[in-house]
């Protein structure tokens, strides 16, 4: 496996491929917008520089990693002999699926589909393609440069030797894979997500204050950062659609998101991507500042 195609150019997908052009590979980064694949490109080299000076990697192992990254605005031009596709697009379950129905007429049978869905079922996805035993799911953790940890999720038609191969090329890329099968959430976000919400009630039913709940969780549970910090480096609207996601899944209604989340994604407040979550982010982007409306 030489070549690898990755869809979408925002943080997961700049990530992603990053991560593959550092180990060697040939990157086809993919995105419709011209102005994505610049900003993409930029952030890599920004992540690759602050590796520089860190002493992590050399100058020209930048280079490589650069050169090895070759952008396209065609899904058909850029999947054309590639061994593996990693759909990293957003959350969006009819966008994913029009992309893998894209990726079934464009790519030989013998290429492998993977997603890095968060949340949506690996199956329904695998459904819309012949030989759906080739799609499997990849969820990276954020940010995928540094974060150890691959889910590798099976749908229901995924073959062993699929899996096998996703799994030892996980290994490749200096990760950690962990299979996992195809439900809802999968592992990371069925437990994480729960506890994100739970946060976001606290503060909803004023039991404590942005500051006192997420102090709580870092001092006292061990936590890096706080979960109401956390939900705003991941993206409100990200957690609301994967609750939903979880939420019309098991119809539980232990999953359905908060009233104050769901406002709050309508009122485009949606954490360090839009400057503004439960943390004000207009000046920098340290969570240091509660947003107004929490004070």
């Amino acid at each position: 496996m030489k070549t690898i195609a990755v869809i979408g150019a925002g943080t997961m997908g700049n990530g992603i491929a990053h991560t593959f052009a550092q180990s060697g590979f040939i990157v086809k980064l993919i995105d419709v917008s011209e102005k994505s694949l610049d900003k993409g490109m930029a952030t890599i080299a920004a992540n690759l520089d602050r590796m520089l000076s860190k002493g992590t990697i050399t100058q020209e192992d930048v280079a490589k990693t650069i050169t090895n990254i070759i952008t396209y605005t065609d899904i058909k031009d850029g999947v054309v002999g590639v061994d593996l596709v990693v759909e990293a697009a957003t959350e969006n379950v009819e966008l994913k699926l029009n992309i893998f129905k894209q990726l079934n007429e464009y790519c030989s049978h013998n290429t492998i589909l993977a997603t890095n869905t968060s949340s949506i079922s690996i199956t329904q996805i695998g459904a819309v393609v012949a030989h759906p035993e080739r799609v499997i799911g990849m969820h990276f953790m954020n940010p995928v440069p540094i974060m150890k940890l691959v889910e590798i999720i099976r749908g229901y038609n995924t073959s062993d030797e699929v899996t096998k191969i996703i799994m030892t090329l996980s290994e490749k890329l200096g990760k950690v894979p962990v299979e996992v099968n195809d439900y809802p959430g999968f592992v990371a976000n069925r437990i994480l997500m729960p506890m994100l919400n739970e946060a976001i009630e606290t503060l909803y039913n004023k039991v404590a204050g942005v500051y006192e709940i997420d102090t709580v969780m870092k001092l006292g549970m061990g936590h890096p950062m706080g979960p109401l910090q956390l939900a705003d480096f991941i993206g409100l609207d990200v957690c609301l659609a994967i609750l939903n996601v979880m939420y019309d899944g098991f119809k539980n209604p232990k999953y359905a998101p908060c009233p104050l989340l769901v406002n709050m994604v309508r009122a485009g407040k949606l954490g360090v991507k839009s400057g503004e979550g439960f943390y004000d982010y207009s000046e920098n982007k340290k969570a240091e500042k509660i947003s107004k409306q929490f004070t």
